[in-house]
């Protein structure tokens, strides 16, 4: 294998939250007078921060959300996950693959280190991630695409970034990874490799990762 370090995105790669997400999203946002549809929650929002949702929304209507915003949706949100969330399929897998062929990897997630943790309990995914590898967009302040979160995860690992590989489904994640310096592949279950461009190869499902990574 030829990288030192896996980088996980977490939504949409290790759990399958996207939908969830971005359907509670679209939702949200529509009953607060800013129409979205769910096709526009995912083209505008998937694999952002939150604070990119509430940049966005000012800069096109003018008006701010309100200052409960993050903490009414992340309810919702938490509220479905205990009801639907599963893991991606194939997902505990790869972890078990890396962790038996003593391949170090994380997540870097722009979503909360609650919201990590509560998807990761639901999935029992948490059996397989440790405080000491889990790094969430709250840790630097500027989430994806900057490559802040990226280059921090990778200090924090030992791992110079161009060790590192970053496993991403957002177009935004993609280039974060870019910016990073990392090499980075696209898991298009959900997204279409058009929409990942500058990732170095794709992937559709994550039985295919271990023999893409040369693992």
């Amino acid at each position: 294998m030829r990288y030192d370090l896996v980088i996980f995105d977490n939504d949409g790669v290790l759990v399958d939250s996207e939908p969830i997400s971005n359907t509670l999203l679209a939702g949200y946002l529509t009953e607060l007078g800013h129409p979205t549809s769910y096709e526009e929650s995912v083209r505008d929002y998937m694999g952002s921060a939150m604070h990119r949702i509430h940049e966005l929304v000012e800069e096109r209507t003018g008006e701010r959300l309100p200052v409960e915003f993050d903490e009414t949706f992340h309810a919702r949100v938490f509220a479905a996950f205990e009801r639907e969330l599963e893991a991606v399929r194939g997902a505990v897998e790869v972890l078990k693959g890396l962790a038996e062929a003593g391949v170090p990897y994380c997540v870097a997630s722009s979503g909360s280190h609650e919201r990590i943790r509560v998807g990761h309990r639901k999935t029992g995914l948490d059996a397989w991630f440790r405080d000491e590898n889990i790094f969430s967009a709250e840790d630097v302040g500027r989430g994806k695409p900057e490559p802040d979160l990226f280059l921090y995860a990778a200090e924090r690992m030992g791992v110079a970034p161009e060790r590192c590989v970053v496993v991403e489904d957002s177009g935004l994640g993609v280039q974060a990874a870019v910016a990073a310096g990392m090499d980075v592949y696209g898991f298009t279950a959900m997204t279409p490799k058009e929409k990942l461009a500058g990732a170095v190869g794709f992937f559709g499902a994550m039985d295919e990762l271990p023999a893409t990574l040369g693992l």
